[in-house]
């Protein structure tokens, strides 16, 4: 206990200016230890004679004795204000709609994660609408199962959606603007192989079936729809600007062939359009106001103005975002798969992943990610961004939720010699009393050599102990290491007149502790003892001390822990 008083002391005076105040200890304690309140005399005198030698400490003192006891200072919250988004250029309260267009090819990741959060937080700022629009005109890159995994991530990540397209049922509308923009004489079929038309394009020559009469275009068109033409061996092209100075926007390919059967439509169509023309068509036809997307699609842009001018429809405003690089992390959703199907990856939730199934997993919550990215913003430079930023922001959001418990690593049998019951007591949260607290009554039991407890200390810790060491078993005792023999540790515990801080603090686990499987997010897996009472925390995130930040779950094998961050 007075280890304890001294704890709260410490605390309480370096959030006061340096003095502790005997009341408000007094306080904490009462809640801490409610047997207390049994000789009321003896405990406040107890809390005073603590106070008055914590009040003569200096404040370098009291900072060094909370790290040498393995606490930190939990200091007053201050509201930060949160990110806030620069003004769309030319938004209309109510009327601003934008949308999210992922492929579905597998789940969502981080990368994805922001064009979807940016949309969303705009559509909110404006009280506009939130489209999403599924991509899925290329039969061979499409996962049936990733329309429902989308709209499940999109679900956790908090986004509104208003209306949602799905690009495969929507061809006719397609094929009503190919013909419109062949009738415009601003599109034609054809039939080069695929590197003679680039290398005309090069040049800025033209394709010698570029200005054929619309009325043969129009044949060629319906040729490749009914079949004449196999795969690769017809396209429909819109016209451009063949001396463009870049050669990327001179005309592009907007329909091809594909002889594949689609996952939704089967067979009913051969004839899908490309990204270019599909995206300029149905942010159209859609009504989008607004266009945010990287930097990498700037000579998309140019391209898909074409098709508005060519239909003569307006506009909407581009805003390109710089790009972000976030290393170490596997983004590629192709390289995902081909993993899951070599048996490298368990899933998509795979803690190694960065899909935002695998932060799920992990204990990320969903507003962490969402600030992450307010916070990088719209800018339009590149930048590189580290997990470490993800960490920092979802740290703040799960500390105050997650309850404190031991886990020892690569665990090490100790006999704790002790003559006496040992009592360990903390709460389960440093600032939640209310909570509860981990209680451990240790009785003596006869051991080779004396009486004592049977406990657990991690490999990391014992390899480090050198007789004769004397530290601190976290919230319980001082002890000695008396000795190692056949891979067993020998302690003593000290007597209480040396309950005092001592040495360095190690985390321990006691008898009934169960087993422990931590997967952390480089491949590492780490195995050990936590205590019994973590088995009111499945589903939830829980702070190893020293450790760090895990989700926990039951597998038939026993405890799992998924690690979140430090």
């Amino acid at each position: 206990m007075r280890d304890e008083i001294k704890l709260l002391a410490v605390k309480n005076a370096l959030q006061h200016g340096g003095r502790a105040s005997p009341k408000a200890v007094l306080g904490k304690v009462y809640a801490i230890f409610p047997e207390a309140r049994e000789d009321p005399n003896a405990i406040r005198a107890l809390v005073e004679e603590v106070v008055g030698e914590v009040n003569r400490m200096s404040p370098e003192e009291m900072e060094r004795f909370l790290e040498e006891s393995g606490e930190c200072l939990q200091k007053e919250k201050r509201e930060s204000p949160s990110p806030v988004l620069p003004p769309l250029e030319g938004a209309v309260e109510g009327g601003v709609v934008l949308r999210f267009a992922p492929g579905p090819s597998g789940p969502l990741h981080l990368g994805h994660s922001r064009a979807a959060i940016l949309n969303d937080e705009y559509a909110k700022l404006y009280q506009g609408r939130f489209i999403l629009r599924l991509e899925d005109t290329n039969p061979r890159r499409i996962d049936p199962d990733a329309y429902d995994m989308i709209l499940e991530d999109l679900l956790w990540l908090g986004v509104e959606v208003h209306k949602m397209y799905i690009q495969s049922e929507r061809m006719e509308i397609y094929y009503q603007v190919a013909r419109e923009l062949i009738g415009r004489g601003a599109a034609y079929v054809c039939t080069c192989p695929a590197e003679e038309w680039r290398k005309l394009k090069l040049k800025g020559t033209p394709c010698p079936h570029r200005e054929r009469p619309v009325e043969v275009q129009m044949e060629e068109w319906e040729k490749m729809l009914e079949g004449v033409y196999c795969e690769n061996e017809a396209t429909l092209v819109v016209k451009t600007d063949l001396t463009h100075p870049n050669p990327a926007v001179r005309d592009f390919p907007a329909l091809r062939i594909v002889d594949v059967p689609h996952p939704r439509v089967g067979d009913r169509y051969r004839v899908y359009p490309l990204y270019n023309f599909s995206v300029a068509v149905d942010d159209h036809l859609m009504g989008c106001t607004h266009i945010l997307r990287g930097k990498d699609h700037l000579n998309n842009t140019l391209r898909q103005e074409y098709v508005y001018k060519h239909m003569g429809w307006p506009l909407p405003i581009f805003i390109h975002y710089g790009l972000v690089s976030i290393p170490d992390v596997q983004l590629k959703t192709s390289t995902i798969r081909e993993e899951i199907e070599k048996g490298n990856y368990s899933g998509w939730d795979d803690v190694r992943l960065g899909t935002l199934r695998a932060l799920k997993r992990r204990g990320f919550r969903p507003e962490a990610i969402r600030q992450f990215w307010v916070e990088v913003g719209v800018k339009p430079v590149d930048i590189t961004v580290s997990f470490q930023n993800l960490y920092s922001i979802n740290r703040t959001l799960i500390d105050d939720v997650a309850n404190r418990y031991f886990f020892v690593e690569r665990p090490k049998e100790a006999f704790l010699y002790h003559d006496r019951p040992l009592r360990s007591t903390a709460p389960l949260h440093p600032q939640h009393l209310e909570r509860g607290r981990r209680e451990y009554y240790l009785k003596p039991s006869p051991l080779p050599g004396g009486e004592g407890s049977v406990i657990y200390l991690s490999g990391r810790t014992v390899d480090t102990l050198i007789p004769p060491t004397i530290f601190r078993l976290k919230d319980l005792t001082n002890a000695e290491l008396v000795g190692e023999e056949r891979g067993i540790i020998y302690l003593k515990a000290l007597p209480g007149d040396a309950q005092g801080m001592r040495g360095k603090i190690y985390e321990w686990c006691p008898p009934n502790s169960l087993p422990m499987t931590i997967y952390m997010p480089d491949g590492e897996v780490k195995r050990g003892l936590v205590e019994p009472l973590i088995e009111k925390e499945m589903g939830e995130v829980v702070q190893f001390e020293r450790f760090g930040f895990a989700r926990i779950e039951r597998s038939e094998g026993g405890l799992i822990g998924y690690f979140t961050h430090p």
